[in-house]
């Protein structure tokens, strides 16, 4: 069984040196910072993220689960990603199960083993079974806004807290 969605410290403190080293421009594979507004306050919310290439299109995924920064992503549905100068400002659609779980399978083959342990299925389980899997672990396709091409990254108010 997976264990739960609390990310442990040293994944919390590997994401700060990350954070740090990205801002700097250093490349860490796939790996790039994540900006989207909080969903109540509009503050700008920053995580590193790594970005799957599937098939020419790529997406993001929460392997701990409804996080914040996946709350917010869902009420803005754009966000940018930098990589120390480079900053893309993209859109996000968030995936059915059906539609992520190709995808997630072709992620967890390439996922370190501690990442590995948040999911119930692993690279080698049927299709069927990441689908069932799939809703705990959020999936968003990116998609480069054009220059001179405004995304609302803002959504009104609501209950919920920022991260």
């Amino acid at each position: 069984m997976a264990t739960t969605f609390r990310p442990p410290l040293f994944i919390r403190l590997g994401n700060a040196l990350t954070t740090m080293l990205l801002r700097r421009g250093v490349r860490m594979g796939t790996n790039t910072l994540l900006t989207v507004p909080g969903r109540k306050s509009g503050l700008p919310r920053t995580t590193p993220v790594t970005v799957i290439e599937h098939d020419g299109r790529r997406y993001i995924q929460s392997p701990f689960g409804d996080v914040d920064w996946v709350r917010n992503l869902r009420a803005a549905s754009a966000a940018t990603l930098t990589r120390g100068r480079n900053v893309e400002s993209v859109s996000a659609t968030e995936l059915s199960p059906e539609e992520a779980a190709p995808i997630l399978k072709h992620a967890l083959a390439m996922a370190p083993a501690p990442i590995r342990s948040y999911y119930e299925v692993t690279a080698d389980s049927p299709l069927e079974a990441i689908v069932q899997e799939a809703p705990r672990h959020p999936m968003f396709e990116l998609r480069t806004v054009p220059d001179g091409h405004p995304v609302s990254t803002h959504s009104a108010p609501s209950a919920r807290a920022d991260s």
